[in-house]
């Protein structure tokens, strides 16, 4: 498994909330968590560009980040869905900050972006 060979500082509360928040789909996921979307498949269908796999480990790192509950239900076949913990829901109106953001400084983001070699695929990741 890859270790990364710098040592991570988290001494600074923004780089926390980066490492909590690191991966593509977490704050999408966040979102739609928060207006009703719980179960994975209907989480899929919401960001159909983001393969099963990768929407089921940023799920799995937003639970142990405690971002995320979740409730497995006994039945066949299996019933599960997602619901923001306290600490969740107090990150929403940061995202809803970045997305504000994001959204007044969309074309000169984008032009910056489409400028760098690379940096679309990289935001992929």
């Amino acid at each position: 498994m890859y270790q990364k060979k710098l040592e991570r500082t988290l001494d600074c509360g923004a780089v926390l909330t980066m490492q909590v928040l690191h991966g593509k789909w977490k704050s999408t996921l966040l979102h739609f968590i928060a207006r009703g979307v719980q179960r994975p498949s209907d989480l899929q269908r919401a960001i159909a560009s983001a393969t099963r796999r990768v929407l089921n480990i940023q799920l799995n790192e937003l639970e142990q980040h405690g971002l995320v509950g979740k409730t497995i239900y006994p039945q066949l076949p299996p019933k599960v869905e997602y619901y923001l913990t306290p600490l969740g829901e107090s990150l929403l109106s940061v995202i809803d900050t970045l997305e504000k953001w994001g959204n007044e400084h969309r074309a000169v983001l984008e032009a910056v972006l489409e400028a760098t070699p690379g940096a679309l695929s990289e935001a992929a990741e």
